[in-house]
């Protein structure tokens, strides 16, 4: 079935691609990482992408964390609709601190599935499997009409579940090490075989932030990781796609001048101020990858006591020269589009060089290797906004990256 109408998802309208519309989310991709890749040389694609097409910074959500901003990017709203705050909450109805990676937490439904449901061909590839099950929310998989799968589980994918069976053989590259530069390359592989073989009209390409963690933009291996990135866009771009690139937060060093973490440990404060874990510190940034940042963020949140005084401990807070940010769930909810019962009573941010973390003992820190890079706040907001057409964003002057998808349906319609 061949679309006919524009799409409509979550009272945006999407408009209906001539070829294929791809947005490839660069995980971590702090905008210094192009800039000394192109400098280099290592990029001939990417800069005649930004010299001739469209070459715009955006913002991120908030908080700049993985989860929050792939599934903005992929509802083309922000987390007071879809839900997706962070990677990591108190679930409102147990009282209990889980992963939100279940598909119960997404409120709206994704463009994907949009898409899928008015006759078009969807294609989505992860690197992390802790984001494909809500990327296909919505999406069937019994008509070769939809492709859902990661990197990460590409042997274990079927057909009945992902819409591909056995990804890695599927592709002929084995399944990658989930801490590895390659979990990001199978994604790219993977884009390039379904766009020149299965022909989706959308598509969409999420990579893992395991190099940006690890290496800063100056540094060797990160740029032979974007000379690698520019290989497949070569390829994509020549199968006449409509590509925008953008990346889901930037990535900034947050350690001493000796290697070590900076680091404001919030729950001892709170265990000092109010007794031991009358508060609770939360931090979103937490998932099962503790090798990428040891659950150290620039975003956190915080539960008080009923009977704490809440404009003293904000008061606090905004006197320690680590925070940029403090402020309280109600302005939390209308600077940052925040849907107010997946957030404690107070919200903090740190400043560029600093992370938030609960207690010292808490943060098993030992499996970092190299001095720690992380992100999740304002500093990390900032994002390439990168389209292989023309488009005129004159009118939006705001540009967030969940405007992806509606630019490069735009660009694929021309």
């Amino acid at each position: 079935m061949k679309l006919t109408n524009p799409v409509v998802a979550n009272d945006r309208t999407y408009a209906v691609p001539k070829t294929c519309a791809i947005v490839i989310c660069l995980d971590g991709c702090e905008p210094e990482y192009l800039d000394k890749a192109i400098a280099d040389g290592l990029m001939p694609t990417l800069k005649r992408m930004r010299d001739t097409g469209t070459d715009r910074m955006a913002h991120s959500v908030i908080p700049s964390f993985t989860n929050p901003n792939n599934l903005s990017i992929a509802t083309g709203r922000s987390p007071s609709v879809h839900g997706i705050c962070g990677n990591y909450l108190i679930d409102p109805d147990t009282g209990e601190e889980v992963m939100m990676n279940d598909v119960r937490f997404l409120r709206a439904p994704t463009i994907f599935s949009q898409f899928y449901a008015a006759g078009a061909r969807v294609a989505v590839v992860t690197a992390k499997d802790k984001l494909r099950a809500l990327l296909g929310a919505g999406l069937r998989f019994d008509e070769d009409r939809a492709k859902c799968f990661s990197a990460e589980k590409s042997d274990a994918s079927t057909s009945a579940e992902h819409g591909q069976e056995k990804a890695s053989a599927w592709l002929g590259m084995v399944q990658p090490e989930v801490y590895s530069a390659e979990l990001s390359e199978f994604v790219f592989a993977a884009g390039v075989k379904l766009l020149r073989e299965w022909q989706p009209d959308v598509m969409y390409l999420t990579t893992t932030d395991y190099v940006q963690h690890k290496y800063a933009p100056n540094e060797p291996q990160a740029k032979s990781f974007y000379q690698m990135f520019d290989t497949y866009l070569t390829e994509l771009d020549a199968l006449g796609a409509a590509i925008v690139v953008t990346a889901d937060h930037g990535m900034k060093p947050k350690h001493h001048a000796d290697g070590s973490p900076n680091v404001i440990y919030v729950q001892d404060l709170m265990d000092d101020w109010l007794g031991e874990g009358a508060a609770r510190v939360i931090l979103p940034i937490t998932d099962p990858y503790v090798v990428h940042h040891g659950a150290l963020g620039g975003f956190g949140t915080a539960y008080l006591p009923e009977d704490a005084d809440q404009a003293d401990i904000i008061a606090r807070l905004q006197a320690r020269d680590e925070l940029i940010l403090v402020i309280d769930k109600a302005e939390a909810i209308k600077r940052f589009e925040l849907p107010g019962d997946r957030i404690g009573d107070i919200v903090m941010i740190s400043s560029e060089n600093i992370c938030i973390g609960t207690s010292e003992h808490h943060h098993d820190l030992a499996a970092l290797k190299e001095p720690l890079r992380s992100h999740g706040g304002l500093t990390e907001q900032q994002v390439p906004f990168i389209c292989n057409r023309v488009m005129d964003l004159a009118s939006a002057p705001d540009l967030r990256n969940f405007d992806a998808f509606y630019y490069a349906t735009a660009a694929a319609a021309l």
